[in-house]
């Protein structure tokens, strides 16, 4: 495995990294402080940070060192996660995800944003809590300033000031030490890579201590004079005894970032420690003072042994700040080493029952995924053929064969749904994703919005999920810019200023759903027809419905905006969505309520790969009619059907009428509409939400067909979505039933909104 290939491991981790981080910043905003949550945003940024270390992506390193210290801070209580220090973690969080894209897709960040950051983030760790915004909160007592440098001491005679450390504020919920824990020996000693990827000796040893009664030794022996200090040179280690019951692994976990920049040993007590190329000096026993990290100034300063301890350990801490600036270059030797050595750890360290209950992934490259969707869809193919023509030639239909084929028709279809599931991913990650597109838009328009997702853990085809980004983005921009009120509009409405957006998915009727409703205004549909009119989209004198005039919006460069700006203006954004969802397959539709909101519901195929369908026939065509927009299917009788107009029928069904939609003549397979009663109808569900009755001349059967593009292949077709290979090798059309009843109901009106929109 080659550099480019870790790398490109390290960043896909990023991305699930930075999902845990939003994930978990999104909870604690809605008020979850479990510190199970905390830990994993800490450990999120503690992940992200150790490996660019590694490959030496020094701004990326920085930024989420210091993220990582405030983070530190909440999860030790000493600052509280309001809603103002949410939101700069919120923004934080984007900006890591910012570096993150930088370094793997190069190019830059806006540098003011993330300097700023850094400074809101310092002052945080600091005690400096930011202006409360709009909601008032009680005040609370103002943290002890975290990680700050202690107030001046009196120095001693050696004019030296010393520098107390400890660990007393640390582990006070273990037990008292106790003859019957187990003791360990720890000889830590790091080397500068460890300073310069972003890590520090102190917050390592903090940890440590919390695993349980701690005593610390440090060994000076290596540290020159002041004119040969080295500033990005590691000079001490630590001769660490911690008596815990949580054993050698957990230990190890630790250090699990900083192993391969650093000498580890560690020992049972019982056996003794010795540490290699060193004389045995006495140890000079440093009491190590944390609470200038937790408690703010230390209480009275401790005196040392020798007044170069305390210099030394000055020094150190010195040494220990300038480098964790330092750039490194990636050491990925030995991060494959340290990557096997703690691969082992874990094992050992692994829980029988954990392991027995807990899934295990493999990561495979999408390409070979995609590859064995085809084999597969080959199979299904060639496993029709081969029944078709088992059928043809044998009559009786008890053949060992035909049992046989039964078998292999069942298999084949279990494989099928197997190799479909693993490309069925949660929407999730699109989801999270559109957290961010709401605060910045908020932020912008100067609007207070809360977006609430439901239904994160729907699965759909992974094609599906990446195409389904546009769209969403571009209705999440419109709803906050043209849905929601301003705060002052919505208090003078009697609304809550703070402004609601619900993301939803669910599964229906073999398709997914995806619901984006808002509780702004609604759709202005006056504003809407004027603005369509004066664009010369729509004739000045045409009668529409409110359904057809909240579809105005999807026209190609329609908007309602006053001006253009930053966010909305340009009359493009809605027609891409409608676009982008037929591409998919599927279909949009609009509810909106004046002054209460709109809803925008999407329905999408949940995969682009295989359909179940049903065979038609239509003018000696054979098509497939997708049978998820099938309701039901009926013989028309004489009676029942009803002319309308010059060219229009209608057919009664259970005392309701239907309109009727020869597809031979939509699809000019033929010159004059078909006889009804000859043929069959298929009652379907048209895009608006109600009920067309399509004619087809007969019903071969239901099957399920594999999709082949006709637009990679050949060219777009008018009315059909897509291809498939029969059984009996002919290719059959697969039918855009949406477009074809669209055709039926408006074509006058939409012959004339396209020739205004090209003229």
């Amino acid at each position: 495995m080659d550099m480019n290939e870790i790398k490109e491991i390290f960043f896909q981790e990023c991305e699930e990294q930075l999902a845990e981080l939003e994930s978990g910043l999104l909870k604690m905003n809605d008020g979850d402080r479990d510190p199970e949550t905390v830990n994993a945003v800490f450990r999120a940024v503690h992940s992200i940070k150790g490996g660019a270390g590694a490959f030496g992506l020094d701004d990326l390193v920085a930024f989420a060192h210091v993220f990582e210290t405030t983070l530190d801070c909440v999860r030790s209580n000493k600052l509280e996660p309001t809603q103002d220090v949410l939101k700069v973690m919120l923004k934080s969080a984007d900006v890591l995800a910012d570096l993150t894209n930088a370094a793997r897709d190069g190019g830059g960040v806006d540098e003011s944003r993330s300097r700023g950051l850094v400074k809101e983030l310092e002052a945080l760790a600091n005690g400096e809590l930011p202006t409360p915004s709009a909601a008032v909160e009680a005040p609370a007592p103002k943290p002890a300033p975290v990680a700050a440098a202690p107030a001046p001491k009196p120095t001693d005679d050696s004019g030296f000031q010393p520098i107390p450390f400890s660990f007393d504020d640390f582990g006070g919920e273990e037990e008292e030490a106790g003859s019957d824990l187990p003791s360990y020996e720890i000889i830590f000693k790091p080397r500068s890579d460890l300073y310069s990827k972003g890590n520090d000796a102190t917050l390592l040893l903090r940890d440590l201590s919390r695993l349980g009664e701690m005593s610390v030794y440090c060994n000076m022996d290596a540290l020159p004079g002041l004119d040969e200090l080295d500033p990005e040179a590691a000079y001490f280690y630590w001769n660490v005894t911690l008596k815990t019951d949580k054993g050698e692994d957990a230990i190890r976990t630790v250090f699990e970032f900083a192993e391969w920049d650093c000498d580890l040993q560690i020992t049972a007590a019982e056996a003794k420690v010795v540490v290699a190329d060193t004389e045995e000096l006495p140890m000079i026993p440093v009491p190590f003072d944390l609470s200038i990290l937790d408690d703010g100034a230390a209480e009275a300063p401790i005196e040392q042994p020798k007044a170069d301890v305390a210099a030394a350990v000055a020094a150190a801490e010195t040494a220990s700040n300038v480098s964790q600036m330092a750039a490194a270059a990636a050491r990925v030797e030995k991060k494959e080493s340290a990557a096997a050595a703690a691969a082992n750890a874990a094992a050992a360290a692994q829980n029988n029952a954990a392991a027995a209950s807990a899934g295990q992934t493999i990561r495979v490259d999408l390409d070979r995924v995609d590859r064995l969707i085809n084999l597969v869809g080959e199979l299904v193919i060639n496993q029709a053929m081969l029944s078709q023509s088992v059928i043809e030639n044998d009559t009786t239909g008890t053949s060992s064969i035909n049992m046989g084929l039964e078998e292999l028709q069942q298999l084949t279809r279990e494989i099928q749904d197997s190799v479909m599931a693993i490309r069925a991913q949660p929407v999730k990650p699109v989801f999270q994703r559109m957290s961010r597109i709401v605060r910045e838009i908020a932020d912008m328009t100067g609007k207070t919005i809360r977006l609430i997702t439901e239904g994160e853990n729907t699965e759909v085809d992974k094609t599906v999920i990446d195409k389904l980004a546009e769209p969403l983005t571009h209705m999440i921009r419109n709803a906050v810019d043209h849905g929601i009120e301003t705060p002052e509009k919505r208090a003078a409405n009697g609304k809550n200023v703070e402004g609601t957006v619900r993301l939803t998915a669910k599964h229906r009727s073999g398709r997914i759903l995806i619901e984006l409703a808002d509780d702004g205004a609604g759709i202005n549909r006056e504003k809407v027809k004027q603005k369509a009119i004066a664009n010369e989209l729509i004739p000045a004198d045409a009668n529409l419905t409110d359904e057809e005039i909240d579809n105005l919006i999807f026209l190609p460069g329609f908007s309602t905006a006053d001006k253009i700006s930053d966010i909305s203006g340009r009359g493009v954004g809605m027609d891409v969505v409608k676009r982008s969802i037929q591409a998919l397959g599927g279909r949009i539709n609009i509810t909106s309520k004046p002054g209460q909101g709109s809803v925008f519901t999407m329905s999408l195929p949940l995969t682009l790969a295989v359909l179940d369908g049903m065979v038609v026939t239509v003018a000696g065509q054979t098509l497939v009619v997708p049978l998820t927009a099938i309701v039901e299917t009926l013989q028309p009788e004489a009676a029942a059907i009803h002319s309308f107009g010059a060219n229009h029928r209608l057919i009664s069904i259970r005392n309701s009428f239907c309109p009727l939609v020869d597809v031979g003549r939509i699809l000019n397979f033929r010159a004059t509409q078909a006889n009804p009663v000859e043929g069959v109808a298929l009652l379907v569900e048209s895009e608006g939400g109600g009920q067309r009755a399509l004619m087809v001349d007969a019903i071969q059967g239901q099957r399920q067909v594999v999709i082949k593009s006709l637009e990679a292949n050949y060219t777009h077709v008018p009315g059909i979505a897509a291809a498939t290979i029969l059984g009996d090798g002919r290719v059959a059309l697969i039918l855009d039933v949406d477009a074809v009843v669209g055709a039926s109901r408006g074509q006058a009106l939409r012959q004339e909104v396209s020739l205004a929109a090209v003229g």
